[in-house]
């Protein structure tokens, strides 16, 4: 038996060079340097807004965005999840379900679910529900911003009142010289699609995940928001309509992308967020 635990403990100290180069993340500030997992929570934690921005199918990216929830739900102040992986229609369903009204096998057989809730976003609404934290769904129904795409925004002019409810009050604003919508429109010179609309149904998103934290904002919360980094890279899309209107909300970015090498991000890149969270190209994907 002696001789056994000698043996395992022998593999496990050879073994540990080699596991220790094995990294899952770095993180980089926007001034391109390396900081740690608890800087970024510290930080995160002084602002009243932080908007995770995602690749959706990266595993190891929703694991830690759990992190941070769990982290800033260990402060003192309140804490707001909130997260475009649902529809604002859905809303009345996640209230009755995080109430125990509704059983978690109806509140899945009705919500809009994405292909990888189970495996990405389930943890987050399940630590939410379990220490009665609000979680706030922000996205606007996905029929509108296909009606959008085809007739553009004055085509919500004529939904009924009802629906209305699901985006902010028109019209939206749509700055069309910034730099994430003049750069989608320049990705899709050449396209049989009416790229003016397609550029209207990305700001309906825009402003309507925007519009749906506003009731938040000035209540002493802290705001977790959990987007794909495209709506919240460069301070633009989301972020950009949360500063029309409390243009003095304290607000922190995180952009995620994927490098072969870990080492070090270029300049680019580290202005596009306040901090960069770096992970392996092959790092596991949920689809």
């Amino acid at each position: 038996m002696l001789k056994r635990i000698y043996t395992t403990l022998a593999i496990c100290i050879f073994a540990f060079p080699a596991i220790s180069q094995v990294q899952a993340f770095k993180i980089f500030d926007k001034e391109g340097k390396e900081v740690t997992f608890e800087n970024l929570v510290s930080e995160a934690g002084n602002h009243e807004l932080i908007f995770f921005g995602e690749l959706h199918n990266n595993s190891i990216a929703h694991w830690l965005q759990l992190q941070v929830l769990k982290s800033l739900h260990s402060e003192e102040s309140p804490v707001v999840l909130a997260g475009e992986f649902f529809e604002r229609d859905d809303q009345l369903n996640i209230e009755e379900y995080f109430a125990g009204k509704i059983t978690d096998k109806n509140f899945e057989a009705e919500a809009k679910l994405w292909n990888n809730y189970h495996t990405d976003y389930k943890p987050l609404m399940g630590y939410a529900k379990k220490h009665n934290i609000p979680f706030v769904a922000t996205n606007v129904p996905r029929k509108y911003a296909s009606l959008v795409s085809r007739e553009g925004l004055g085509a919500l002019d004529s939904l009924s009142l009802e629906a209305k409810k699901y985006f902010p009050p028109l019209p939206i604003t749509v700055d069309r010289e910034l730099p994430g919508y003049a750069g989608m429109k320049e990705m899709m010179h050449g396209s049989s699609m009416n790229v003016d609309y397609m550029i209207d149904a990305q700001a309906l998103k825009d402003a309507t995940m925007a519009f749906s934290l506003f009731e938040f904002i000035g209540e002493g919360n802290r705001i977790l928001h959990i987007n794909g980094s495209y709506h919240s890279n460069n301070y633009e899309g989301i972020v950009w309509y949360v500063k029309q209107a409390f243009p003095e909300t304290k607000i922190i970015t995180i952009n995620t992308v994927e490098q072969d090498d870990l080492s070090s991000i270029d300049e680019k890149t580290s202005k596009t967020a306040d901090f960069i969270l770096v992970l392996p190209s092959d790092s596991p994907k949920s689809y």
